[in-house]
């Protein structure tokens, strides 16, 4: 099977060794995703990062030629358990109708201490 990696353009990815997203064959596998804004930036609540999150997932989902409705899980980190309802209301805007598999998660930290959701996704393309 054909395998297409997917740039976000990151200086980070070379370094790091990996893609924004991959598609082999009808599956696509998006990477942990955070609330960067177009200048760099992570501002605002987890709300607002992972309304951010799910536009830049969007935008990977449709350069392997896929669209949100593809999407079969997702998995959601929360550096703080008492904002997963900021989260979960980004998320069910996006996916209320189709419903994929999902887990939600509370970590330690992400990387950066500003990140304050960070957000992958698996999708089959039919």
């Amino acid at each position: 099977m054909e395998r297409k990696n997917i740039s976000a353009g990151s200086k980070w990815e070379p370094i790091i060794g990996y893609s924004r997203a991959v598609r082999v064959g009808n599956h696509i596998s998006v990477s942990g995703t955070t609330g960067v804004s177009a200048n760099g930036k992570l501002e605002g609540d987890t709300y607002q990062q992972s309304v951010r999150a799910l536009q830049i997932i969007e935008g990977a989902l449709k350069e392997a030629g896929a669209s949100f409705k593809d999407v079969v899980r997702t998995r959601i980190y929360l550096k703080n358990a008492e904002d997963w309802e900021l989260a979960a209301k980004a998320h069910g805007e996006v996916f209320s109708v189709i419903r994929p598999a999902s887990t939600m998660v509370v970590v330690k930290a992400l990387i950066d201490p500003a990140m304050l959701v960070e957000i992958e996704v698996d999708a089959i393309v039919s």
